[in-house]
């Protein structure tokens, strides 16, 4: 038997990062991602978000690669949110996602938990920037928005 544990912290917007998520959306969408991962033998840890991006703390399944994993959600909940939204939602293409250690994950967790607040302070773009960079991954500002 094989055993795994791949904790990926994943960061999407909406489309040109309209303010799609509305506070009676997000919850619902929250959950119903939540119950996608688990539809595809994932584990959902932690979700969360403001109005036009989205953070995701999944147990990735050893079945899929990440970015299959990635177009399930998004393909998924874009749909059941476009129902929602006479067919107004979508997702923006690109994604971020970032391996997380499991000695890190209460402090993700938390973080998650705590957008609303910390977006109150801090953009989007800043704060998916200053991922990139935690991590080390290169990037060039003028095309990261396209």
């Amino acid at each position: 038997m094989s055993h795994t544990k791949l904790a990926c912290h994943i960061v999407f917007a909406t489309k040109e990062r309209a303010p799609m998520l509305t506070n009676e959306l997000r919850p619902d969408m929250h959950k119903f991602i939540g119950g996608i991962i688990r539809n595809i033998k994932g584990m959902p840890i932690e979700i969360g978000g403001v109005a036009d991006h989205v953070h995701v703390l999944a147990g990735v399944p050893p079945t899929l690669s990440v970015a299959q994993f990635i177009g399930k959600i998004k393909a998924n909940s874009s749909r059941w949110a476009g129902i929602r939204t006479n067919g107004r939602f979508a997702w923006q293409v690109r994604y971020a996602a970032f391996s997380v250690s499991e000695s890190d994950v209460e402090s993700l967790r938390h973080y998650i938990r705590n957008q609303e607040e910390h977006h109150k302070t801090v953009s989007f773009k800043e704060e998916y920037i200053a991922l990139l960079r935690l991590h080390n991954i290169e990037f060039d500002e003028e095309h990261l928005w396209n």
